[in-house]
Formats: structure tokens, sequence, C-alpha cells
């Protein structure tokens, strides 16, 4: 079993500090304060993932401390923190539908977008920006075929629980073939995956450069930089996570036999990612147009 990990606790003081950063930013705190606890808060959150994901790596690769039961509870824990994520963004849409069709906007905004601010056209960067996720969400399941083919071939070391009539030597070098052909797919098509996540956030920070309008104007403005904003910060996490899991292939951390469920994890975040920006993409833009 693994030790008790403090990873968690500072996990979250660090978001709770960032959070409380933008909240005294968006009403006027001093920014010398703002400054200093949202930089603190941002290292001590980059601070928290380099320490957990070594800690995570170290344990169910080189310990052996992940059985069958902590990895049937870090799924479980990836699944709850996906579906915090869902109602954290159903938060946000709530907000986003109430300003543009709910009470607020009927009786001060009277139509939507407000008049005099100039939506941005939908069906050119961020359709390409849709294009791009959508894109990376196909390689990056490429990358979970090929993992999943090339977890069940041996690379290069005989597997002890195969006698060697059952398996003849030329077979067996085929197989290695095999597993070393697909591991190669794999970190191309993660590599290509990280590549697309990073493009996407050139593009989207090019987008707020040239946006005609700025979170301070009106409800739209508030709510298309807020649920834009939150989504460019959970790609970027995505593409870290999914970095990591490019190193730790290359590494031979996805081997034969040994569970692989760090990917899994990565793969789901990076779905649900795509799902969310689906939903941004037809209700921020298409519709707010």
């Amino acid at each position: 079993m693994v030790d008790i990990s403090p990873w968690p606790f500072s996990g979250a003081l660090s978001v709770m500090g960032l959070t409380t950063s933008l909240v005294g930013y968006m009403h006027r705190a001093p920014l010398m304060w703002v400054y200093f606890f949202g930089l603190l808060s941002l290292f001590l959150l980059v601070f928290t993932m380099v320490r957990w994901w070594s800690d995570v790596v170290v344990e169910s690769t080189y310990l052996g401390c992940h059985t069958s039961l902590v990895v049937r509870n870090l799924r479980v824990g990836m699944v709850l923190f996906i579906l915090s994520e869902v109602f954290f963004f159903v938060s946000f849409f709530w907000a986003f539908f109430h300003v543009s069709i709910g009470e607020i906007s009927m009786r001060t905004v009277g139509q939507w977008p407000p008049l005099g601010v100039k939506a941005i056209y939908p069906w050119k960067v961020p359709a390409l920006n849709t294009a791009i996720l959508l894109g990376s969400g196909m390689t990056v399941t490429w990358a979970h075929k090929a993992v999943s083919v090339h977890n069940k071939c041996p690379a290069g070391v005989l597997n002890p629980n195969v006698s060697s009539s059952a398996v003849k030597y030329e077979e067996y070098n085929m197989l290695v073939e095999k597993g070393a052909c697909y591991q190669k797919q794999a970190i191309a098509s993660m590599a290509l995956t990280v590549g697309l996540g990073a493009f996407f956030m050139c593009i989207q920070y090019e987008e707020y450069y040239m946006a005609s309008f700025t979170m301070a104007d009106s409800a739209f403005g508030s709510t298309f930089f807020i649920m834009t904003g939150f989504h460019g910060m959970h790609v970027f996490v995505g593409t870290v996570f999914l970095f990591i899991c490019t190193l730790r292939l290359a590494y031979r951390h996805f081997s034969f036999n040994h569970h692989y469920f760090g990917l899994d994890a990565a793969i789901w975040y990076w779905h649900f990612v795509d799902v969310v920006w689906i939903g941004l993409f037809f209700a921020v833009y298409v519709w707010g147009y």
C-alpha cells in the first residue's frame, strides 16, 4: 500500500490561493498582494504537481506499491475528480445562460451580446481550435490503442511464465519487434497530442490579444473570459499530464504486464477537456455570436 501523501492538501491549498487572488484582482484588491499570493500559489501548485507525479511514478514503477486495490481506488478517485470538474463547469454554463437568456438579460441588457460588444466570429479561429482539439483527441486515442498492444508484447525481456517450448524463439522475436513498433507509434502520437495542446494554447492567447472586449465589458466579457480561461488552464494541466506520460513511455514504464493507469487517467482528462470545449464552442461562440 502507498504511504500517506501531503500533496492533495497542498494542491487544494494552492488552488484556493489562486482562486482567492483572482477574486481579489476582480474586486480591485491591492495589486501587490494579489500578485504576491497569486505567484506564491502558482509556485506551490507547480511544486505539488512535480512532487506528486514523482511519488506516483516511484510507487507504481519502482516500489510496486500499486496493487490491484490501489489501482481500483485510483480509478474511482479519478472518476470522482472528473465528476467534480463537470459540476465546476456546469456552474459557469449556468452563469452564462443566466445572463444571456435569464432575468438579468431581459431587465438590463435587452440583447445578447450586449450593445457595443463585438463577439468573436466563430468560424475562423474558434473553429480552428475546435479542429485542433478534436484532432488531439484522435491522436491520443491512437496512442492508447498502441500502448494497449505494446503492453501485451514483451520488451526484450524473457517472460518467466512462458516456457521455451510454448513460444519459439522466432515468434518471440516477432513479439518483441511488434512491441517496439507500437511503442514508437505511441510515443509519436503522444508527442503530437502534446504539440496540438500547446498550439491550441498559443492560438487562444492570440485570440485574447486580438479580442475587442475585455473581462470588464459587461457580463458577456466576464463569462467569456472566465469560461475560456479556466478551460485553457485545464488544457495546460492536461498537456503537462500527457507530456509526463510521453516521457514515461520513452522510459518503458508502460511495459509488458505492467498496468498503465497513469496514461488512462491522462486520456480521460483530455477527453473531458475536449467535450467541455465543444460545449463552449457552440454555446459561447456560435450561439453567442
